[in-house]
């Protein structure tokens, strides 16, 4: 135990990550007090209090939070059937439950648990990660989290935790025959599935979901409907040319300020910042979404097992992945979805479970194995890892 205490070194605390995510945050409190005036100070408030709650986190050991792994996954599940039973709906979807007062977006905070759930699920079954019966058991355990997203529903969140999920199998050792084999037949059936969708009558997913794509595709036919949107954000971005309109600013030709983007403070926040910050405003919103999402991996190729590298891959795929998709979409890249720009966009459960899931990989690059200078190990440090014992 007290080889464990030593580990906890401050020198391998990741001030390059904190400056990164503080850099971010601050992008988005001034984007979000553009959009919407009245939203910036909580924005604010939900930059300091995730600060806070990162640091407070990455003060504890992972390994022992992790031993509360099936906890977490029923709390995760709890937290979702919650939803169902007592969620408050805006916009046709049921996506929100209050607590105490506390009102928050349980998909949100299902990212980071499902992380933390399949990190130690996986480290305690690495021998056997490959097996039938395993991959079996882990697609089980991650089909009721999906399905209770969906059905909310919520087709762009689904789609990002089977990304997180791919991600955190591949990190946790998934054969690659396994993963090729998989790709052998998910690509064709995703082929004939979408073919399917886009055709009348279908009944794969909800129309408006389908019609979403169908402006994606086609978006002049769509122009003054479902693409209008999207369509308004490209022209957003490209009106800010290199150096943007300003901040607050009033001008007339404004898309923000002509109000064609509707709720521009969430998921279409990347337009705001390419419209009053330029090109350089969207350069460095997404060099700084890269660079959290290197970092991540960085510090889980340094993690001292499977555990801590599980939990910043994964971290580092749920932020790569989900700022490529959002801005895939305020770019006319991607059909249009529901997804929140990491640390900028409003959305305080959002932002306060990334500033959560940063403390976790915080506190993976605190407790890095302490390099050997002989190269030899003794018996009781031998014992203790194949007993893979954590603690403080």
């Amino acid at each position: 135990m007290n080889e464990r205490k030593q580990k906890l070194e401050l020198k391998y605390f990741d001030i390059k990550l904190v400056v990164l995510i503080i850099g971010i945050s601050i992008v988005g409190i001034l984007a979000v007090g553009s959009a919407k005036e009245s939203l910036q100070m909580r924005q604010i408030y939900g930059v300091i209090f995730g600060f806070f709650a990162m640091l407070m986190i990455s003060a504890f050991d992972y390994g022992m939070i992790l031993k509360l792994y099936w906890l977490i996954y029923a709390g995760n599940i709890g937290l979702l059937l919650m939803v169902q039973l007592f969620g408050q709906s805006t916009n046709n979807a049921q996506r929100w439950i209050e607590i105490a007062g506390i009102r928050f977006q349980p998909s949100e905070t299902a990212k980071i648990l499902l992380i933390l759930f399949f990190a130690q699920f996986i480290m305690k079954r690495r021998e056997r990660m490959n097996s039938f019966q395993n991959l079996l058991i882990m697609m089980l355990l991650f089909a009721p989290v999906l399905l209770l997203i969906y059905k909310q529903p919520d087709l762009s969140t689904s789609i990002m935790i089977m990304l997180i999920f791919c991600t955190v199998l591949y990190v946790g050792g998934l054969s690659h025959k396994i993963i090729l084999t998989t790709l052998a037949i998910v690509i064709p059936v995703a082929v004939i599935l979408l073919f399917l969708i886009l055709q009348p009558g279908q009944t794969l997913v909800k129309d408006y979901q389908q019609e979403r794509i169908l402006a994606w595709l086609q978006p002049e036919k769509y122009a003054l409907s479902t693409a209008y949107q999207q369509q308004n954000s490209i022209t957003a971005i490209g009106s800010g040319q290199l150096w943007g309109k300003g901040l607050n600013n009033n001008e007339v030709g404004s898309v923000k300020n002509g109000n064609y983007i509707s709720e521009p403070q969430t998921d279409f926040i990347f337009a705001i910042i390419g419209e009053e910050m330029g090109f350089v405003g969207t350069s460095i919103t997404i060099i700084l979404e890269m660079f959290i999402a290197a970092e991540c991996f960085f510090i889980g190729t340094k993690a001292r097992d499977d555990a801590g590298r599980i939990i910043c891959f994964g971290m580092g795929a749920l932020v790569g992945f989900q700022s490529f998709i959002n801005i895939g979409v305020t770019t006319g890249l991607l059909p249009n979805t529901g997804l929140p720009l990491p640390f900028v966009s409003y959305g305080l459960t959002s932002l306060i479970s990334l500033y959560a899931g940063m403390g976790f990989v915080l506190s993976v690059g605190l407790r890095r194995p302490r390099p050997r200078a002989s190269g030899t190990i003794s018996f009781t440090e031998l014992i203790q890892e194949d007993m893979n014992i954590e603690g403080f």
